[in-house]
Order: C-alpha cells, then sequence, then structure tokens
C-alpha cells in the first residue's frame, strides 16, 4: 500500500482517497513489487455485501487498494473531510492503462466472461489500442474448478508474461477468486466486472453528465432492468441508511 494514499473506513471497508492519476501512477510505479496482489474496484453494493458477511469484508480489505469505483463512495469521502477523494472506475482505469501499455510493455491478461466476448475485446483492443500486449484471454467454466484444472490455469497465466491480470468474473466471485490466488499468480490481479462488457461494446458507458452526477446506475439499470433492479434500489437504500447511522455515530 502507498504510504502516501489515504483510506476511509466505509461499513468497514477501507477506501482508498485518490483519484486515476494518482492510482494510474501507484501501479505503474510498483509493478513489479504489486506482482501477486490484488486491486478491488469497490461500489456500493460490494461495500454493503461486505457490512454483512465478515468473510468477503476480509476479502475486499486484503487487497492491496480498494478503489471507489461507484461514486456514492467518494462522495461520502468527500462529506468526510477528504475533498481530494474522486470516483476511480473499472472501466476507465482499464482504459488509461490500456493507452500507457505501448510506453510501459504492459502484458495483459483476460480472465472470465465468455469466449464471444473475449473475442469481441480482443478485436476492439487491438482496433483501438493498436501496440497493446495481450498476454491471453480464457473463459473459465461455470462451475467449480478441480484443483488439478487451477493449477494448470495458474501455470497457463504465469507462463504467459503477464503483468497485469484483469479479472471479470462478477462480484463477489473475482474478489474470492484474487483473494484466493493472492501470491500463486504472478502479475497484479485486477477486479473489474463488468470492465469486459464495456470494452467488448456489450454495454454502453452512461453519458459523462450522468456520471457526474452518479446517476449511472439508472442508465445501467435501464439497460437491464429485470437483473439490476432488486440490486440498485435495494442496495442504495440500504446503503444510504448504513452510513447515515455510521456517520451520526461520529464519522463525520
Amino acid at each position: 500500500m502507498d504510504k502516501n494514499m489515504k483510506e476511509e473506513s466505509i461499513l468497514g471497508v477501507n477506501i482508498a482517497v485518490t483519484n486515476m492519476q494518482k492510482t494510474v501512477n501507484f501501479i505503474i510505479n510498483n509493478i513489479d513489487e504489486l506482482s501477486g496482489k490484488y486491486i478491488c474496484v469497490s461500489n456500493v453494493h460490494t461495500t454493503v455485501m461486505s457490512y454483512e458477511n465478515e468473510e468477503y469484508k476480509n476479502v475486499q480489505n486484503s487487497a492491496i487498494l480498494r478503489l471507489p469505483d461507484g461514486k456514492p463512495l467518494s462522495i461520502v469521502q468527500k462529506k468526510r473531510g477528504f475533498k481530494e477523494a474522486e470516483r476511480v472506475t473499472g472501466p476507465d482505469l482499464m482504459q488509461v492503462l490500456f493507452e500507457k501499455s505501448s510506453d510501459m510493455e504492459l502484458h495483459h491478461y483476460f480472465y472470465g466472461s465468455t469466449d464471444n466476448t473475449l473475442e469481441l475485446l480482443r478485436n476492439n483492443l487491438k482496433n483501438k489500442y493498436h501496440d497493446i500486449k495481450i498476454a491471453g484471454m480464457y473463459s473459465p467454466p461455470f462451475r467449480n474448478l478441480s484443483k488439478d484444472e487451477d493449477e494448470k490455469i495458474i501455470e497457463m497465466i504465469n507462463s504467459s508474461g503477464a503483468d497485469i491480470v484483469w479479472v471479470g468474473l462478477g462480484a463477489p466471485k473475482q474478489e474470492k477468486w484474487m483473494y484466493d490466488h493472492k501470491d500463486k499468480i504472478r502479475a497484479l490481479m485486477i477486479g473489474v466486472g463488468a470492465g469486459f462488457d464495456y470494452h467488448a461494446g456489450n454495454i454502453k458507458r452512461a453519458p459523462k453528465w450522468m456520471q457526474k452526477c452518479s446517476l449511472e446506475w439508472l442508465y445501467r439499470l435501464l439497460q437491464d432492468p429485470k437483473r439490476l433492479f432488486k440490486r440498485y434500489f435495494k442496495t442504495n437504500l440500504k446503503f444510504i441508511r448504513l452510513v447515515s447511522k455510521e456517520n451520526k455515530n461520529g464519522k463525520l
């Protein structure tokens, strides 16, 4: 952990007080030392899940960084006195590191999603970032892996020469996978949820004005209402209630 990067506990999860530039500099300047470690891209959903599940909270807090992907997290930080706090989303972090790949000779591995999405992702990245180094891509089976299968995957990733392993399994599965593979995978692991789908073109990002107004969740909800309605409304309301209670107990 960067000693110069502050953290603020939100519902027991130690969220980094950071911005995109500071986060990217931390990763690039320490890429060798970060091998075997992982970064969680945290949001309201994962923070509430952590509050309700001690095991998952430990998974989150065992990461080298927990980034405020969800705008409400950075808003809470600002209200608690961290005026410099900004949102750092998974898709945006991916884009910046893709752009810097040619200068840094970064090699990227993509673990998760489906074969179809990975193929779309590969084509889009090659077209947009001509010098990008893709060390490999793998879509794991949608079931528990045997010990032998897992060991083969670890060897496959490690032999690829990857510097960063992007993990797109969705929360909480991706964070648990990174926790279980800490110090086994010889690269920095970053869990990015739907980041694969965004860069593959399966999902569109919300307009900038909606992102700035904390309405990206609404844009995603309109794209996939059946799956996201309960998650967003139930979890968001619970987050507001719990943070309000936490603030009254001395966080502000």
